[in-house]
């Protein structure tokens, strides 16, 4: 008897033609739960039955989040892709957005775990010079299943067959600090910025009488996009220079935020948000500090945002 070990996972992505290894650290969840009906089965004749009968024939949506450290290699590309980017789909003559959909492999020492159309619906950037620039995902699935033990052929599994992406021989980790401009404020002093991209999806209703009836198991196949938000905390030490900066707002302000790399000062990630609301508070603590909380009024496609990074 052997056991499955966290560390010793490895997480990949399937997406259009291609299958892609992406490193991540040990921050990796992945699960599905079931719906359970109870009803009661005590009747007029035997009131001894004080215990509900149960159905489960509906599962949720599989939830699943990995952490992925951003490199100089910049192999992880596509998830960077899959977090920003939104494709046109039509029916019935009526377009929508929906959210680049993926599969999801996870191998184990003895398994290969699938979750089968996984979304975004959560990315997180942390700006911290002492910390290795990461991104945090999290989204939804349809369908948790087993594929294989841990020798599963992922590529071959599919017809016709995925090819694998080609990967660096070298990871090279980064260590970036932000650089701000929000108007014309000071944003020199900056301690960390924290950026969230939301994707609020909603599951659309895929439970019906005829398969409950017949105990198939409904898992859930349709979602839409019902809001997409981009907001985040900028922190900067309080200092002469920016004291009166301390209750400011706006409405209409342009951001750029860069990681730059803390080895040469070139810039390796900006974004660029106008307009984008934003309120200042004043935290206290022993060095006193500011936060500037933001979020994006633009509408535009948020991949022609992100301008560094390729």
């Amino acid at each position: 008897m052997s056991h499955s070990f966290l560390k010793e996972s490895k997480l990949f992505i399937v997406y259009g033609t291609k299958k892609y290894r992406i490193h991540t650290t040990s921050a990796i969840t992945f699960s599905q739960t079931f719906a359970e009906d109870s009803y009661p089965v005590k009747t007029l004749h035997d009131q001894s039955k004080m215990f509900e009968g149960s159905t489960i024939t509906k599962a949720n949506e599989a939830e699943f989040s990995f952490e992925v450290p951003l490199t100089v290699e910049k192999d992880e590309s596509i998830v960077m892709d899959l977090l920003s980017d939104l494709v046109v789909t039509s029916e019935s003559d009526i377009e929508s957005q929906q959210l680049k959909s993926f599969d999801m492999f996870v191998q184990t020492g003895s398994s290969t775990f699938k979750t089968a159309n996984c979304v975004i619906t959560s990315s997180t950037f942390n700006f911290n010079p002492r910390e290795q620039f990461k991104v945090t995902l999290q989204g939804q699935g349809t369908q948790l299943t087993r594929a294989g033990n841990e020798s599963f052929n992922i590529e071959t599994s599919y017809t016709p067959n995925k090819t694998v992406e080609s990967q660096q021989l070298t990871r090279t980790p980064v260590l970036v600090y932000p650089a701000v401009t929000l108007d014309s404020l000071n944003t020199d002093s900056i301690l960390s910025v924290t950026l969230t991209i939301q994707n609020d999806i909603e599951w659309s209703p895929y439970e019906t009488l005829q398969q409950s009836v017949n105990g198939n198991m409904m898992f859930p196949s349709a979602y839409t996009v019902q809001k997409r938000s981009v907001s985040g905390t900028i922190q900067q030490y309080q200092t002469d220079n920016n004291i009166t900066q301390f209750d400011d707002f706006s409405t209409s302000s342009n951001l750029i935020i860069k990681a730059k790399l803390g080895s040469n000062n070139t810039d390796f990630w900006q974004i660029q948000l106008n307009p984008v609301m934003f309120t200042s508070r004043m935290e206290v603590a022993e060095v006193y500090i500011q936060s500037y909380d933001f979020r994006s009024l633009d509408n535009t496609a948020l991949a022609t945002r992100i301008t560094t990074y390729s």
